[in-house]
């Protein structure tokens, strides 16, 4: 299973590493306790769920 990632303004999902993630959550929350809302994202996006937090979506792919 691979995290994948699109800004609302792109076409295109990129697969991305869970310390880019961490930074992209810090960048759209900065308040927020990024470990634990990734952890959340990734509980969801299990379930088959597209996450959007801010610009930034989230998805699971296998």
């Amino acid at each position: 299973m691979h995290l994948f990632t699109q800004y609302i303004y792109e076409k295109k999902w990129t697969k991305t590493l869970e310390k880019d993630a961490l930074r992209m959550i810090e960048e759209e929350m900065p308040e927020t306790d990024a470990k634990g809302t990734l952890e959340y994202i990734m509980t969801e996006i299990r379930k088959g769920k597209t996450i959007t937090l801010g610009e930034c979506r989230f998805k699971l792919s296998i």
